[in-house]
């Protein structure tokens, strides 16, 4: 009797564990809720089960799409944009499943949980949670896609560089200087053969996932996260050459991974979606489909995660609503002044140029742009309002170029780049030129916080002035410090400057004198190796 009792005792347990999965568990704020269930492996899991959930906190639904994980693993995940008690019911066309119903907590998020990033005033970001982002991002095409031990030596790179945001691609890369075949492939196998040169080709089976890959990519989006790096996924691109065939999958095979994609990663507070690196030079698919494609996305994602499309040759329809930024290939848009605002204020969104070329070494001309070029260039997009991308292509022993494959930084650029970055966040708000039509050197934050760049043609000797347009009133008082964007330095200097009234289009010292030689609010810049001033209220 005392052993029924037991018995019964133990079924009660378990049997109230299954109906309250998830009961007393605790998540934060935009962190990611799993519900793994156990169903059925026979036939073809990915295509015969269909499997969502819906979420419910008080008035606020939200219905998410699961997803086969292998092994008889079902999946659900969601990230939480409001706290208290959420409860979920599973939806599915299989009986085991079907109907299950858990509940969880979401409480405030941790310091470091600042939620995902969103648009901010027209042309910038900032956090779900108010902070700011400004986008410093780095290329590392195909790192995923590597040995474990070099994966591991790219992420201690990350960790003691200046970047917050990666492109990466989601299928792997043949292409000069990525040509290795990679530990994981997204599609089941049917067969491998050899060619003549001993290469290897393969044979898929596109209505099966390999949940291996995509459990490799996800760790290594939470690696990312867990630095404070932004993962900006690249779902298509023109690299494979008929290697794997994955840029040729036809529009149904297209649509059923970006639904596996988004079931998988929407949940993950850092992921950007990226339609495609250079879309124009994917030739399996037409124009019009990437319309398609961009509302298969953003129809999928209950989150509204931040999507774009990067461009080869032919800029895209960059001002359709399911585009939230721009993504853009131009080198040419940040080597001189007042060509980087022009696009940001045709399409009116922010503006990311997230190829500008190189630093590096390579004999292709986007490969090798010196330190200087690369820094000048993340330079012309702040002080224009819009944002840059850094990459580095230096040839080094095994051919694993960063841009690439990742590994270490060995470039000049990155410690300026993260100077820069922080004299960005160190402002009262994002730069915006002062006055766009006229002045592309002059950027402020507000009416008390400039930045004037001077670029490469640095000038002997500056006189105190601000554009009158969105300029300070008279009777401001201003102190100036000399940058070295080069050399890293900020040197305050001494004099204090007063504005009077403006003439014409600028704001002048009242001190200023028609007689230069008696000139209060000039001084020299000739030992100065800097490139910029800050002038800062008083």
């Amino acid at each position: 009797m005392r052993n029924f009792s037991v018995f019964v005792a133990l079924f009660l347990v378990s049997f109230l564990a299954l109906a309250q999965d998830g009961a007393g568990r605790r998540i934060e704020r935009w962190e990611r809720f799993e519900v793994t269930l156990t169903g059925p492996q026979a036939g073809n899991p990915f295509a015969d089960v269909t499997l969502s959930a819906e979420f419910t906190n008080g008035s606020e639904k939200v219905k998410v799409a699961g997803f086969y994980d292998g092994n008889g693993r079902y999946k659900v995940r969601f990230m939480p944009g409001r706290t208290g008690e959420w409860k979920y019911k599973i939806i599915s066309n299989n009986k085991s499943l079907h109907g299950k119903t858990g509940a969880f907590t979401c409480t405030e998020p941790g310091k470091d949980n600042h939620g995902p990033v969103q648009v901010a005033d027209t042309f910038h970001f900032r956090y779900a949670d108010g902070k700011r982002y400004y986008p410093f991002g780095t290329t590392l095409y195909a790192w995923t896609h590597q040995p474990e031990g070099l994966e591991e030596i790219t992420l201690k790179t990350l960790a003691n560089a200046p970047f917050n945001k990666v492109r990466m691609c989601v299928f792997p890369k043949y292409y000069s200087h990525v040509e290795n075949e990679p530990p994981f492939y997204p599609y089941a196998k049917k067969s491998e053969t050899r060619d003549a040169k001993g290469k290897p080709r393969f044979e898929w089976d596109f209505s099966r996932f390999e949940p291996a890959f995509f459990q490799h990519l996800e760790r290594r989006i939470d690696d990312l996260k867990k630095l404070g790096i932004e993962a900006d996924v690249i779902i298509f691109h023109p690299y494979d050459k008929g290697h794997w065939g994955f840029d040729s999958l036809g529009k149904e095979n297209d649509l059923k991974y970006i639904r596996y994609l988004t079931a998988r990663l929407a949940s993950f507070r850092n992921v950007w979606w990226s339609m495609a690196n250079e879309f124009d030079y994917v030739k399996t698919k037409p124009r019009a489909d990437w319309d398609i494609y961009t509302k298969a996305i953003v129809d999928s994602d209950p989150y509204g995660h931040l999507c774009s499309i990067h461009n080869g040759s032919v800029y895209y329809d960059n001002w359709k609503p399911e585009f939230t930024h721009v993504s853009i290939q131009n080198g040419s848009v940040v080597e001189d002044f007042g060509r980087a605002v022009l696009l940001r204020d045709v399409f009116f969104k922010p503006m990311v140029y997230d190829e500008v070329c190189y630093e590096g070494d390579l004999p292709q001309r986007w490969g090798h742009l010196s330190g200087q070029e690369m820094t000048e260039a993340f330079w012309q997009g702040v002080i224009a309002g819009t944002y840059v991308t850094h990459g580095e292509t230096f040839r080094n022993a095994g051919d694993t170029i960063f841009w690439a494959k990742g590994g270490r930084l060995t470039g000049s650029s990155p410690a300026r780049i993260g100077f820069l970055k922080k004299i960005l966040e160190d402002a009262p708000g994002p730069l915006e030129l002062s006055d766009p039509w006229k002045d592309h050197r002059t950027a402020r934050a507000d009416s008390s916080h400039y930045l004037v760049y001077f670029g490469k043609h640095m000038q002997p000797e500056w006189t105190f002035n601000l554009p009158r347009k969105g300029g300070p009133k008279a009777g401001r008082k201003f102190r100036v410090e000399v940058i070295d964007t080069w050399n890293m330095t900020i040197d305050e200097r001494p004099e204090i400057f007063e504005t009077d009234e403006a003439v014409d289009y600028r704001v002048f010292d009242k001190k200023e004198n028609p007689d230069p030689t008696t000139h209060d609010a000039l001084f020299s810049l000739a030992d100065q190796a800097g490139w910029a001033l800050k002038t800062l209220i008083g």
